[in-house]
């Protein structure tokens, strides 16, 4: 890191080009997967749509490995500047074995997030049962979506939110804040990383329960929202800005009486 060379300057190497390689073929595999999901739920009969499935132990392992697919997809794009970074400064200071450790910084990253979606899909379930989600996993009262948006709109504007952001945003930042040594270090150091993600973008994860947990331009949109807050000059802005929208598009549905 020493001089003005890039910090991803090794991108150039075959060696470099490996793990990025690796991170676009699982997030393109993440993707892949959630648009045959979602053209299986657009192709059901109308019938098929209006019927709940019931929560069988089945049904809710394959909601959770929906939910968790769902979030490398959204979050890995977002994600792998840091976990590149953290190779480059590992292979470079041979500190541990690059492969391994990166492998283990990523695998703590995507626990954390793993966790976040059992979460997801326990509340799932009960807002299901609860009628507050519809057959097509989409809010349809509108006093919750309407909370929903304006709570997540508050918290775009919080301190949590921006020291999270600021994580997020700075992976030399958080490197140097934050470096353990060692395998074990590497995979603590994903956990925290993943921690600050989740504290930066889990409010924006539960506009899926308004917009469609399943629909795929509500899946991107928010997925480039958290790209463009993470990586943009000036994202600290463009996320206090999507919490003014937020909140005004709540306050509408509440007082309009009418679900998106």
């Amino acid at each position: 890191m020493r001089g003005g060379h890039s910090p991803f300057a090794h991108l150039t190497t075959r060696d470099g080009l490996a793990p990025l390689i690796a991170l676009v073929a699982v997030m393109l595999l993440c993707w892949w997967y959630l648009a045959g999901l979602a053209a299986e739920m657009g192709a059901m009969a109308p019938g098929e749509m209006m019927a709940f499935k019931p929560w069988t132990p089945t049904y809710f392992a394959l909601m959770l490995a929906m939910w968790s697919i769902m979030m490398i997809a959204m979050m890995l794009p977002s994600a792998a500047p840091m976990i590149l970074l953290y190779r480059q400064v590992a292979r470079k200071n041979h500190l541990i074995r690059g492969a391994l450790g990166t492998a283990l910084f990523a695998g703590g990253y995507l626990t954390v997030w793993a966790v976040f979606s059992l979460v997801a899909t326990t509340l799932q379930w009960r807002l299901e049962l609860w009628a507050v989600l519809s057959p097509a996993m989409r809010s349809q009262n509108v006093l919750f979506s309407g909370l929903v948006l304006i709570a997540a709109g508050i918290y775009q504007w919080s301190p949590w939110k921006q020291a999270c952001l600021t994580h997020c945003r700075g992976p030399l930042f958080f490197i140097t804040r934050h470096w353990q040594p060692g395998l074990a270090g590497a995979f603590e150091m994903g956990i925290v990383h993943g921690a600050y993600c989740v504290g930066c973008c889990g409010a924006l994860m539960a506009l899926l329960f308004v917009g469609g947990v399943m629909d795929l331009s509500v899946i991107a949109a928010i997925a480039v929202i958290v790209l463009l807050e993470k990586t943009i000059p000036g994202g600290e802005w463009l996320a206090k800005g999507l919490g003014v929208v937020a909140i005004g598009v709540g306050l509408g549905i509440i007082m309009s009486g009418q679900v998106l």
